[in-house]
């Protein structure tokens, strides 16, 4: 009979590259949890999907030179492909550009906005393109994005604004009475202290500046900005709808946990139950944001070059390796860290030489003494007793600790059971009954219970390392790994033939191992052969020279000529032409809008018939040349120096 209902999703991936494996971290956790809640035996709906608007992805399609449905259809796949090879065993998958997600987002929006609780205005502060994030200029660290430390730059344009603020005391209230809702508990603390206490600021929730993105039906100029289309995901993948009643929706919602980056706990604490306030919808039990996995000492970022990616580790090592990794490693609140000596000192410790060395030595001595079959239980030794209750006691011990998601801790149970399954062996020592005929009962009994802990492991084990779990219950012919079947130690049947000894997990060669990832690794480009400096110059003849900022507001190719291109530049208040010969590697709609830094002072010149008033100034790299250019939010005319 099922326990009832749970409902976990995860949150989206955003589809700007193929996920590492601190991305793939998130679907391993949620796919424990869920697969441990329908161990328990409650109706699992598990979602997960991919996050696919923004001004990001257009950018990004425009730099592939592909539309951006094109683009996130294909990162989209990777995701996919990546989620089904860490074996999660998700009910729904959506994409954020699903015709059904983007009509329901619709009539959200329109809802909101009838309400009242969506009005128009101007916005003009600091916005961060990865992070699709306004900040305010307080909320700037060192003159960058708080979440990601990256640069960003002005925004000034028409938007639609969400009034937060009108909800700030009722979020409040609910937070206080409902204290397991933002987990863990230091999480909850950072975000009413440093976000709703000091007030809510009213959220932007549209854009006029690119136009990927689901478009506002009664302001088509407009698109939904992205946390408003991203969050409404967990209700509108089960069919929810301002305009519809939806059976898996009304059967699901609330939903029973959203597993979540702490990167994004402010969008899910303060922002999405703002918005299902608005909606006179019921809140989420609970938000769960979980620690980031480093490299090192540093969170994987593609820009650091750091990033490990889930297939290669899959290839080296295994699926159940990495997700034992992964679950086992990574603290419950603290980050944790990954690095390829760390992942294979995991291996051999914990996965070859407790784990699959106790199962295999099993099989095999079952196989030797016993022609294969299962003995019966007949005799009592004195250490039965410390096994029987080690078993009993870390599989209650876990399913306390997985109320809470100590994913960690639960499997440190399981391998509780293990170590003192092998430290039985040397108790009882069966290689010394075996050679006695007389200690035919002792042997049966060791092997009997050797095998009724490793079904306790085996079935403890199978929300976690689900293959892992299937090997054993085949190796030891076992008919039943659910929890129900663990309810007491004692109860396996004798007199079933095992199988064959195969290792579960063949012990790795560190130095070896290292070597051939180190192999595979791409070759860094060696260090540019510098041309010889010029001649010294004194300062007095460095500060003769006018570097500038110019934007370049036309930019052209010079008819006849296949090297230049005519740039019309804003300087402060005035215009300039300047003609430069880098057409062979920039198209001229490229560059229009950037700022660009060029000599001012140079005298003008003629080339092709055009006057030429400076040079720009741009810089070799290897068979290319790369113009100069400076943030958008430098005014034109600056002088540099």
């Amino acid at each position: 009979m099922s326990k009832g209902k749970f409902y976990l999703t995860t949150a989206i991936a955003y589809t700007s590259r193929k996920p590492h494996i601190g991305n793939t971290y998130e679907i391993v956790l949620s796919d424990a949890i869920a697969r441990f809640k329908r161990y328990e035996g409650y109706d699992v709906y598990f979602l997960t999907g991919t996050d696919e608007h923004g001004q990001k992805i257009q950018e990004l399609a425009k730099d592939a030179n592909i539309s951006p449905q094109e683009y996130v259809d294909g990162v989209a796949g990777q995701i996919r492909d990546i989620w089904d090879l860490m074996n999660s065993s998700y009910d729904k998958f959506i994409r954020t550009t699903d015709d059904y997600h983007v009509d329901a987002v619709q009539k959200i929006f329109k809802k909101l906005y009838d309400k009242g609780d969506i009005y128009k205005s101007c916005y003009e502060g600091w916005y961060c393109t990865p992070c699709e994030s306004f900040w305010t200029e307080t909320q700037l660290v060192e003159g960058k994005c708080p979440d990601c430390g990256r640069d960003v730059h002005k925004e000034n344009e028409e938007a639609y604004f969400f009034k937060m603020s009108n909800y700030q005391d009722r979020l409040m209230k609910h937070i206080e009475e409902n204290p397991q809702f933002i987990q863990p508990e230091s999480r909850k603390k950072e975000m009413v202290n440093n976000f709703i206490k000091p007030g809510i600021q009213d959220l932007c929730v549209s854009r006029t500046s690119f136009d990927w993105g689901i478009p506002v039906d009664f302001d088509p100029k407009h698109v939904v900005y992205v946390w408003l289309d991203a969050l409404t995901n967990y209700i509108t993948a089960l069919g929810y709808a301002p305009d519809k009643d939806s059976e898996l929706f009304n059967k699901n919602w609330p939903a029973d946990v959203h597993i979540i980056g702490k990167d994004i706990l402010r969008f899910h604490t303060i922002y999405w139950p703002i918005m299902l306030m608005a909606l006179d919808l019921p809140l989420p039990k609970q938000v769960f944001g979980h620690p980031w996995l480093l490299n090192g000492e540093e969170k994987m970022s593609k820009s650091l070059g750091n990033v490990v990616y889930a297939d290669d580790l899959v290839r080296h090592f295994g699926v159940d390796a990495v997700r034992y990794y992964l679950l086992r490693e990574i603290p419950f609140a603290q980050d944790g860290t990954i690095t390829y000596e760390k992942v294979i000192t995991s291996f051999n410790t914990d996965l070859a030489n407790t784990m699959g060395n106790l199962v295999n030595r099993t099989v095999a001595m079952i196989n030797k003494y016993f022609d294969g079959v299962i003995p019966e239980a007949t005799y009592k030794f004195e250490f039965d007793e410390d096994l029987k209750a080690t078993c009993e006691n870390s599989r209650d011990r876990l399913v306390e600790l997985m109320q809470d998601y100590h994913v960690a801790d639960a499997l440190g149970e399981v391998m509780k059971i293990a170590n003192r399954a092998n430290k039985y062996i040397d108790e009882t020592m069966p290689w010394v009954l075996a050679k006695d005929e007389s200690k035919k009962a002792e042997l049966g009994t060791v092997m009997h219970n050797l095998a009724e802990a490793i079904r306790f492991i085996a079935s403890l084990l199978s929300p976690f390392l689900p293959e892992t779990a299937e090997k054993i219950k085949g190796q030891l012919s076992f008919d039943d790994i659910s929890l129900e079947a663990i309810k007491e130690f004692g109860t396996l049947k004798s007199g079933v033939k095992v199988g064959e000894a195969t290792p579960l997990f063949v012990r790795i060669d560190a130095e070896k191992k290292i070597k051939e990832i180190e192999a595979e690794m791409p070759v860094p480009e060696p260090a540019i052969e510098i041309e010889p400096y010029e001649e010294d110059v004194t300062i007095d003849d460095f500060c003769k020279m006018d570097i500038r900022v110019g934007k370049v507001i036309e930019c052209e190719a010079v008819p006849k000529s296949s090297k230049l291109l005519r740039f019309i530049l804003e300087v402060g208040n005035e215009k300039r032409q300047i003609l430069s010969g880098i057409a062979k590697y920039y198209k001229p709609e490229d560059l229009i809008g950037k700022n660009l830094l060029f000599i001012a002072n140079l005298p003008p010149r003629k080339m092709m018939g055009y006057d030429s008033n400076g040079m720009i100034l741009s810089a070799v790299h290897g068979d290319k040349l790369v113009v100069t250019t400076v943030k958008d939010d430098i005014q034109s005319g600056a002088r540099i120096g």
